[in-house]
Parts: structure tokens; sequence; C-alpha cells
């Protein structure tokens, strides 16, 4: 079965839950257990569970009023099954009195519908008055249980709830019209139903609803279903996806005509439910193949997404790196311009270089790039007009110290004069980058 369930698109886990409720119902369709599971979520405990409250006789919990699904009743093309007895003789006379009671038989019909009809507009039945179509049927199937014990498990709802739970879990639906003024209907019931044979095979092979037409909810049945004589037995199944009448049953049988006919009506409107449940397999299919390439285009989608996202932000702190860039570069830029316009400025307040005498000292000075830069100073000349004159060339560093060459010292800028600090004519002195 598993190469089955793959192509059903069933996980292991749905599986098992269809075998395991196939051995607790005894069911032995394997659709109508899937049909049933997804009708309740594949929740098995929910499913066994209405199950039992049906063959316990107790009203389903499960189901809910809702709208009937249109039923065809193609009263050409479905099969009419009636117990009564051939008149006459055969031959070309037998042919012609069939002819004629069938003419006469369909006259009658009619014309009795337009007199129900005119009737019904001058006389009050009860019948038509909008009751409770779920007491209606509780009511008869209590009633029933009370008269005859064995019998096809009946189910628990109203006609439109059977009829929405044959088309969900795709079986046959058979509806039993009760009438207890008909004289065939009571050993109809203590034989006919009753029959163990026939009651296995009503619950093995589809739903089973009933209710007596002396009820709202059975009177508007038997006026949908158009059924003159009872006690009667219409089979209900999807057909070219619609719920369609393809078989009733009229008057009272035995019950080896009543399975014959059964037998008959279920393995010729089979095909249309196999064809329905391949229908349904193949929608759900591809529901699923489109949902898995939503699921698929949808991740694709966020992928492309997250990657343009990713992108615009990389484009971004690009940008934002490219601007701070720029605007250092605009920044050094000012600043250099700033420590060109400062030296400019240090240089004309440079005092003027002395001539030289025995108060005078020239100094030799070494920038960091190798330049030598040759200065007579004044002994009163301070250490921060040493600075001064190294900052004001454009090769000296923005930051820096001067320092002595042989013993090595700092010279601190400030007033200290250079005969304080101990410089002496022809003295080195050496110019350090801090921030080298």
């Amino acid at each position: 079965m598993d190469l089955e369930d793959n192509a059903l698109g069933l996980t292991q886990d749905q599986t098992d839950k269809i075998l395991q409720f196939q051995d607790l119902t005894g069911i032995e369709d394997m659709s109508i257990c899937r049909d049933v599971l997804q009708r309740h979520q594949w929740d098995l405990e929910v499913a066994i569970q209405e199950q039992l409250n049906i063959r316990e006789g107790r009203p389903s919990v499960f189901a809910t009023e809702a709208r009937a699904p249109p039923v065809v009743h193609d009263h050409i093309a479905q099969q009419v099954f009636t117990e009564e007895p051939p008149e006459g003789p055969g031959g070309v006379r037998g042919l012609i009195r069939y002819v004629v009671n069938l003419v006469v038989s369909m006259c009658y019909s009619t014309i009795s519908s337009v007199l129900n009809l005119l009737l019904s507009f001058v006389r009050n039945d009860d019948r038509r008055l909008a009751t409770d179509p779920l007491a209606d049927v509780m009511n008869f199937i209590s009633s029933y249980q009370t008269k005859f014990n064995a019998h096809p498990v009946f189910y628990q709802g109203t006609y439109a709830q059977a009829l929405n739970d044959a088309k969900n879990e795709l079986r046959f639906l058979i509806v039993y019209l009760h009438s207890d003024s008909a004289p065939e209907t009571q050993n109809f019931c203590r034989t006919t139903l009753a029959d163990p044979e026939v009651v296995q095979y009503i619950n093995t092979h589809a739903l089973f609803w009933g209710c007596s037409v002396e009820s709202g909810e059975g009177w508007r049945v038997a006026q949908s279903v158009g059924g003159r004589r009872y006690p009667l037995l219409c089979v209900v199944c999807v057909r070219e996806h619609r719920m369609t009448v393809v078989a009733r049953s009229e008057g009272a049988c035995s019950a080896e005509i009543l399975m014959q006919r059964l037998r008959q009506v279920v393995s010729e409107n089979e095909g249309h439910l196999a064809a329905a449940r391949a229908d349904r397999v193949e929608r759900e299919v591809t529901a699923r193949l489109r949902a898995a390439q939503d699921e698929a285009y949808a991740e694709s989608l966020a992928a492309d997404q997250e990657k343009e996202r990713r992108k615009a932000a990389a484009r971004e702190l690009e940008q934002l790196q490219q601007q701070q860039y720029l605007e250092e570069l605009e920044q050094e830029e000012r600043r250099k311009q700033e420590v060109v316009e400062a030296r400019k400025a240090m240089a004309s307040r440079l005092p003027l270089e002395p001539s030289g005498g025995a108060d005078t000292v020239v100094l030799l000075i070494r920038l960091p790039d190798g330049e030598r830069l040759t200065r007579r100073f004044s002994h009163f000349h301070t250490t921060q007009d040493l600075y001064d004159f190294v900052f004001s060339h454009p090769q000296s560093p923005e930051e820096f110290e001067i320092t002595t060459n042989f013993p090595k010292r700092v010279l601190a800028r400030g007033t200290s004069n250079l005969l304080d600090v101990g410089l002496k004519d022809r003295d080195v002195l050496f110019v350090n980058d801090i921030n080298a």
C-alpha cells in the first residue's frame, strides 16, 4: 500500500491512522476511511467516537446543521423498483395494456400533483409547517427501535447533514421513508430490514437515513423524491459532481430481492464514486503541488528579497563609507590648509635673525626627513622662538619636540632663553615627530 499512499500524497502517520480506523470500525473501504478522517482533520479519536455514537444509537455530536447540497431527481434515468404484480397476458395485448397503464399512471400522477398543489392553498397541512428536523429524525428512530429490534444503523442527523456527509465521504446514502398507514410497512420492517445480510450490507456500503412521512422532515423529503408508495427506499450518490437519486424501491419486497436491487444499484454506480474519489485525489495532489510550488516560490522570493536587502545594505554602507571618507579627506585638506596658513602666519611673526656677534649662537637643526636648517639666534631668544622657527618651515612636523645631541635632553618650549638652557654656538638639535 506504500506506493498507493505515496501517489495519494499520504504521510506514514496518515496511513497508520487509516489502518487503525479500519480495524476499529470494521469499514473495509480504505477510501471511505480516508474521507472520514479527512473530514475530521485526521483526528483519529474524534472520527472513531463519531462512529461509536452512531452505532450506539446516540446523536452525533460532530454533525452540524448545514444547507443541503442540491439533489438531482432524474425520473427518467433513475431506476425504479416496484412489487406491483403484472396484469393481463403477455404478447402484443400485454404490451398495449402496459403502454396504456403507463400513460394512465403518468396522467394520474400529473393530475394528482396539480390537485395536491391546489388543495395545499385551501387546506392546512401541519407537516408543511417549520419543525425541528433533527427532533423529527430522533423521534422516528426512537419509535422505530421500540417496535423493531434489528435494523441497519440509522444516521443520527437531518437529511441535509446526511447528504453533506455522504457527499464529503463519497459514500452511498440510502433514504428510508416510513409510513405507519401503509399496510406493507410492518412486515417490511420486521423481515426485510431486519434481515442480517441486509443489515450488514447497508452498514458496510452506505449511510442509512430514515424518517416518518408523518413528520415535517419526512414529508418534505418524500415530496422531493416523488414517492407514491410506501415503504420507500431511495439510493443517493455523487454522479457527475452532483448528488443524484439513482434508484428508488417502492413498496415492500423480500430481503433477497432487496439485496439483489442494492447490489445492482451499487455495482452500476460505484464507478461514479470511484471517479469522484480519483478526481478528489487529483485535486488534493494538485492542491498540494500548488501549495508546495507556492511555498517554494515564497521561499525563493524571500531569499531574493533578503539578497537584495543585503545588496542594498552593502551599497548603503559603501556610500556611507565613501561619504565619510570624502568628509575626512575634506577635513584633512582643510586642516592642512589651516596648518599652511598657521606656518605662514608664524613665519611673519618670527623675530628677525640677528647679525653675528658675541651674544649670538648658530644652531644646526635636523628635521625628521633629514633636511638640515641653520639659523642664528640671540642668547636672549626663548625656546618658544626656537619652536616657532622650526614650525614655520614647510617640512617640519605639526607636533614635535626638539632634543640636544649629547647629552640627549628635550628642550621644553617656553620663556627660557637659549643661554639659560645651555645652548652653545654650532650645537646640533634634532626635531622628533611626536606622531611618528
